[in-house]
């Protein structure tokens, strides 16, 4: 009986402890369905309690947006609010005929404003040569560099369903070559160009095309953010048109990518206040080009230098290797740092509490060279602090693990090893070995330029590296749609290492084609320069003369910025400057009461321009009911007023004992600054 009663308890466990494993293997199922098909919901949830690092502070939150001070700083420029967008086909303009040329496949290296300029100019061949485009090929967003396998080169950025639904009536765009052709390309039987910087159409016509016809597929390198001339003959003006419909509507970013950055400009604007958006437009790159080393100490000076050097070697700079960084400097040929800009804003009238948007990927010297901008203004953000990491690694897709973050010892030694060799090598007496090469592990270099000290050859870039130069490309994009948007734009430098214009340049020519009104500030770096140099002593409490002379020429560069960019940055990117082929004039009622009432002697803004075309009459709807309105407002471009305390917080304490000081101050600076507003 004692035998019989054992054994049915041990049948009851087992059968206990096979529900018990069905039951979890149940719940574990049920576990991976929900993570699989519910991510959705719990993305939602999660952003509902993320937690962010950027707190605001302000002091004086319900500004008054009707008053003077308030246009002055954020309000539109009048004299340019005449300018819209129309990128519409205005001559005879046929879709692309059903007999194609061929296939062009398009191989793209750069960085983020090189792609973006070599994508439109790409475009704008294939409908020259009457050709077929392959959806173009990113290189640094291929598999190899060790992005996600969720996304294939061009949609890693872009949306490739709107890139093709809104060029349809411009050029035929498919996503990937016939079978045939794929196979012959990667045989590398196709012929290929390598094509040259800026290169003109009669290259197109006269030695791609006929290729293209014979082989019927070409492939195109670019790999100088640019492949055809900015400028383009009169009779061509349509296909600059076209540019602009493939920068401002087709080119889209991934949806990820657009969905974050609408949350982060909703949290930059939940506290109801503008912001301005800053790139400061240090890289490495752009400092070794212009021979701005000596702007910085230390280890970053000889990075600089070394990469000067190594672009001697390579012919993209044709200068000497060792140059006088303080006449660059004075010159106008070396960014602004973040502390000049940061004195510009504030002696401009923006205060303590503005809302400050940082964007770029890679600041070069570090959060040291940002430190005295946060001294200045204390709701200073950029992309990390208005998201957070999940947030990020969700638009980067699944990527494998790169990095092994366990540290491991040093191999050990094999003693009975170095026996053997001793035992066989020769008679004695001889030499002892030389000592073993340290072994050198990622710990015992210090930081990411430890290969200085070590080496004259820049190492190779790692896959983890060549990874991370990915994200930047989605870091800019997030960068770009929130910088378009800002309330008020200034860059700290306009051009790249090979003497281009950069990403802000971009930036600019978007915001002048969507609204050219909004506030761009485009300073003339030689101004600048001698303006704080004049005053080098006295930065931080500058005097009247000073202050009036920097308001007026940040006020001046809001239109003559948008007049020198047309010499300057337009001959080498068309998206920096795509006026007047892009706009159209829209006149207003006020527009003639306003030159009446305030005579000037300069030429208007749309003639300078060379914006003769008249907006659709559609646009013209509505601006009636806003003229009595305007015509009571005075010039927000004309109107200065002070701020007093230029450039640190004022303390409760100071604040009261000073007042009066500051207050008399203000008056007579705004008077002044009237008087030469009425001038």
């Amino acid at each position: 009986m004692k035998g019989e009663r054992k054994t049915m308890i041990k049948s009851k466990m087992k059968w206990v402890g096979l529900v018990g494993l069905v039951l979890s293997a149940f719940s574990l199922f049920v576990h991976f369905l929900l993570a699989r098909f519910t991510e959705e919901g719990v993305t939602d949830y999660q952003s509902s309690v993320t937690i962010f690092s950027w707190r605001p502070v302000f002091e004086n939150p319900d500004f008054a947006k009707n008053s003077p001070s308030y246009r002055r700083l954020w309000g539109p420029v009048r004299r340019l609010e005449s300018l819209h967008p129309d990128a519409n086909p205005r001559g005879y303009y046929t879709d692309p005929r059903s007999e194609s040329s061929g296939y062009v496949f398009v191989r793209i290296q750069g960085g983020f404003h090189e792609i973006r300029n070599s994508i439109c100019d790409v475009v704008v061949i294939s409908r020259l040569l009457n050709a077929t485009l392959v959806i173009p090929e990113i290189q640094s967003t291929t598999r190899s560099k060790g992005i996600s396998s969720q996304f294939k080169s061009f949609a890693y950025l872009y949306n490739e369903d709107n890139f093709m639904a809104a060029l349809v009536k411009d050029v035929k765009v498919v996503k990937t070559l016939p079978q045939n052709l794929k196979d012959a390309r990667r045989l590398k039987k196709i012929p290929s160009f390598r094509v040259p910087n800026s290169a003109s159409p009669y290259f197109y016509l006269h030695h791609v095309l006929p290729v293209l016809i014979k082989h019927v597929v070409v492939e195109l390198v670019v790999s100088d953010g640019g492949c055809l001339q900015a400028i383009l003959p009169p009779q061509l003006e349509e296909y600059q048109r076209l540019r602009c419909r493939v920068a401002f509507h087709a080119l889209r970013f991934r949806q990820e990518v657009q969905e974050l950055a609408t949350k982060m400009l909703q949290r930059l604007r939940a506290p109801g206040q503008p912001f301005i958006a800053f790139d400061p437009g240090l890289t490495r790159d752009a400092l070794a080009y212009y021979g701005c080393a000596e702007l910085f100490q230390d280890v970053h000076s000889e990075l600089i230098q070394h990469k000067r050097a190594w672009m001697k070697k390579r012919g993209i700079v044709k200068g000497k290797l060792s140059v006088n960084s303080a006449e660059q400097r004075l010159n106008g040929s070396c960014p602004l740092m973040p502390e000049e800009v940061g004195i510009l804003l504030r002696a401009y009238g923006y205060p303590w509490d503005t809302i400050l948007y940082v964007s770029g990927g890679e600041v070069f010297g570090g959060q040291r060279t940002l430190t005295p901008l946060h001294a200045m203004f204390e709701n200073i953000v950029d992309r990390t602090s208005l998201s957070a990491a999940w947030e990020l690694n969700r638009i980067y897709g699944r990527e494998v693990n790169l990095v092994d973050t366990k540290l491991r010892a040093p191999p050990s030694v094999v003693q009975e090893k170095k026996h053997e060799i001793w035992k066989n090598e020769g008679p004695r007496p001889r030499p002892l070995p030389p000592p073993p090469a340290r072994p050198k592990y990622p710990y015992n270099i210090e930081g990411w330029w430890g290969w200085v000290a070590e080496s004259d050859n820049e190492p190779e870039s790692t896959v983890m590296e060549l990874r991370t130069n990915a994200h930047k490309l989605l870091w800019e994009a997030i960068d770009y749609l929130i910088c378009v948007e800002a309330d008020v734009f200034i860059p700290g430098f306009d051009r790249d290492g090979k003497g281009h214009p950069n990403f802000a340049s971009l930036v600019m020519g978007h915001r002048l084609y969507q609204a050219a009104a909004s506030k761009t500030f485009q300073p003339n770096r030689r101004e600048v320069v001698k303006l704080l140099e004049e005053n080098r002593e006295h930065l931080y409490q500058a005097n009247h003369t000073w202050l009036t002379s920097t308001r007026s020429h940040l006020r001046r560069s809001l239109i003559d910025g948008v007049i020198r960019a047309s010499t300057k940055s337009k001959p080498l990117s068309f998206l920096s400057h795509p006026v007047p082929e892009c706009s159209c004039l829209r006149y207003d009622l006020t527009k003639k009461s306003l030159h009446v009432s305030s005579p000037s002697t300069q030429a208007p803004v749309e003639a300078a321009l060379g914006v003769m075309h008249h907006c659709p009459k559609w646009m013209d709807s509505g601006i009636k009911t806003k003229s009595k309105d305007k015509e009571i407002e005075e010039d927000p471009d004309e109107d200065i007023s002070s701020s007093s305390g230029l450039f640190f917080r004022n303390s409760g304490g100071n604040h009261e004992s000073g007042g009066g000081e500051l207050i008399k101050e203000e008056s007579q600076l705004d008077d002044q600054e009237e008087l030469e507003g009425a001038d």
